[in-house]
């Protein structure tokens, strides 16, 4: 009896203590006008996890403001370890918020959202065969950063984050070259749950238009294959169609800078250096909220609570199929012998849709001595316009069999290792005939570019030559669910390729050289010993005059063809075996 007394009295306490806890938010406490700072965020989602069994609060990684980075996971059946999620057979979600802070919308939107669904029980049964799982504030730097000037174009709040985190780094380019903390721990985030559907919460501009939130998913032609028929055919008309239920209009992300919408635009190619191209590499169906920053900050969280619902639903409905189609792609990729790894705008074959937008004019300024773009509000229009998110495949390149990666390349294989990339490694020393890529061409940015002079245009020459591997060399079979992962980072042409983000370049400076007072006899031997290459040689020199007005690039020809050119200058440290 005793026992029992003290029970009753400890269920009482524990109920008394859960009605005692607040749960309104600062948003809502504000009517709409604020967003709260990042302790506060975390203090109330400490108190959910306290209050509710249902919730959990779990800490991965660092980031490069020295705090963790956090996870909320909604469970109808209880607490839940971060080894239990990936293995669960429920629907899992992940929502980002916060990569940029003073896109803010998320933040607030997901606070109330969790908290609904653990207090009314319709929207806790809803969910049951689901795990929400919610970074709180990706960007904890830029969030501690707080301001109210550097969002000039935005409408509230009143206080926000600051884009660039503890370092500086915009974190939405940062999913493939992994500078920051953030994206290591966001990774190991990531990897531990195993999204189905993956949702970021932003803000954006660009152009005026009626609506105030708009969507960005991953392009369906990049997503290929049966994935991208059903994110295309059947995910987005459903959100389109459920907001719409919700007297939501909602329109893809306005692709629009300098010019105005009703001239239509393309989709938006999120290479994998953003967050729904990263996760699509791990055949997650991914998409960005993208809010409109003039719109009322109340109307904008509201709408941005309205669609992670919507998704939601969606993912209960659908799950059966969406874990068949995930659980299918990656032998339909490996399957498929090749991978394409560029795209360009198909200009052919636009969709059309009707465009709620405002006629839009240039007008003297009254700043500066030029034009400046208008959008008349009074004058609302809705017409067709053209919308270009059809993709058509500029390269392709076939899926070898497998990789090798020399171990001296370590900042590599430390990512291919924090995104759960398997491998084994060579016992002893092994000579294998394998297919060698060199550098032929490629761009290079003149500005900075995050941390980076980002390469672009860049192109290769094969070859199949005898190389010696040493023990403990990386063995990189593509037969894995991280197939696309290694096709979109080790091939060099890929847009995002860590050859294009500087990984590789120490193979663009030869180390050793020539003397030309030295070599010059050197070269005058080796072509008299080889007949064929003077022949070329003397034809160079007549057919191009630059050639012929150059004798040091006359000598440097010459070195090249001989055994003293060393065979590492230009030549990837990334080696296939195709069969």
């Amino acid at each position: 009896m005793k026992k029992l007394i003290i029970l009753a009295l400890l269920i009482g306490f524990a109920c008394q203590t859960k009605q005692e806890v607040d749960f309104t938010t600062a948003f809502e406490k504000s009517e709409g006008t604020e967003t709260p700072v990042y302790n506060d965020v975390i203090s109330y989602y400490k108190n959910l996890a306290s209050s509710y069994s249902e919730i959990s609060l779990l800490e991965f990684g660092e980031t490069d403001s020295g705090n963790p980075l956090h996870l909320v996971v909604f469970n109808a059946n209880g607490k839940i370890n971060k080894n239990e999620i990936k293995n669960s057979k429920k629907n899992r979600i992940l929502i980002n918020n916060g990569i940029h802070p003073g896109e803010s919308d998320g933040i607030d939107a997901s606070m109330m959202m969790l908290r609904d669904i653990v207090q009314n029980d319709s929207l806790k049964k809803a969910y049951q065969n689901s795990l929400i799982c919610v970074i709180p504030i990706y960007n904890i730097g830029g969030a501690l950063n707080r301001n109210s000037h550097t969002r000039a174009n935005q409408n509230g709040p009143k206080e926000y984050g600051f884009r660039g985190n503890a370092r500086n780094f915009d974190l939405n380019r940062d999913f493939i070259k992994q500078d920051t903390k953030n994206a290591k721990s966001f990774a190991e985030i990531f990897h531990a749950v195993n999204p189905d559907i993956f949702i970021d919460n932003h803000v954006s501009n660009g152009a005026d238009y009626q609506y105030a939130i708009t969507h960005l998913f991953t392009q369906h032609n990049k997503l290929g294959g049966e994935l991208g028929q059903f994110l295309e055919t059947k995910i987005r008309p459903y959100l389109e169609t459920s907001l719409e239920q919700k007297n939501i209009p909602i329109t893809p992300y306005v692709n629009v800078w300098g010019s105005t919408p009703d001239k239509g635009w393309s989709q938006f190619m999120d290479s994998p250096r953003y967050s729904t191209g990263y996760s699509t590499l791990f055949n997650t169906f991914g998409m960005m909220v993208e809010t409109h920053m003039l719109k009322p900050y109340k109307i904008r969280v509201e709408q941005t609570y309205e669609l992670m619902l919507s998704m939601l639903d969606f993912t209960e409905e659908n799950s059966k199929e969406i874990k068949e189609l995930r659980n299918n792609a990656v032998r339909n990729i490996i399957d498929s012998k090749i991978y394409p790894i560029k795209f360009s705008v198909d200009r052919e074959n636009p969709s059309q849709f009707k465009f709620k937008g405002y006629e839009g004019s240039y007008i003297d300024s009254k700043v500066t001595t030029g034009k400046r773009l208008f959008y008349d509000k009074s004058k609302p229009f809705e017409k067709e316009i053209n919308y270009y998110n059809n993709f058509k495949t500029t390269k392709e390149v076939v899926i070898p069999k497998a990789y090798i990666i020399p171990q001296g390349w370590c900042e590599v294989i430390d990512r291919l290792k924090d995104n759960q990339i398997e491998f084994t490694r060579f016992k002893q020393d092994t000579i294998l005939s394998v297919e060698v890529n060199h550098i032929k061409n490629f761009k290079t940015l003149s500005s900075p570019y995050e941390g980076h002079y980002l390469h672009y245009n860049t192109e290769v020459k094969s070859s199949v030559q005898e190389i010696q591997f040493s023990k403990g060399d990386y063995l990189i079979s593509t037969n894995q669910n991280g197939v696309r992962y290694l096709l979109e980072t080790l091939e060099a042409e890929a847009v995002d390729s860590f050859f294009n983000w500087n990984f590789f370049d120490t193979i663009l400076q030869r180390k050793e050289g020539f003397s030309p007072y030295v070599f010059e006899d050197k070269a005058e031997e080796f072509l008299n010993s080889n007949p064929l290459l003077k022949a070329e040689f003397d034809t160079k020199i007549k057919t191009d005059t630059t050639f012929a007005k150059n004798p040091r690039a006359q000598l440097n020809w010459v070195y090249m063809q001989t055994p003293h050119y060393e065979p590492a200058h230009m030549r990837l440290p990334i080696f296939k075996i195709q069969n």
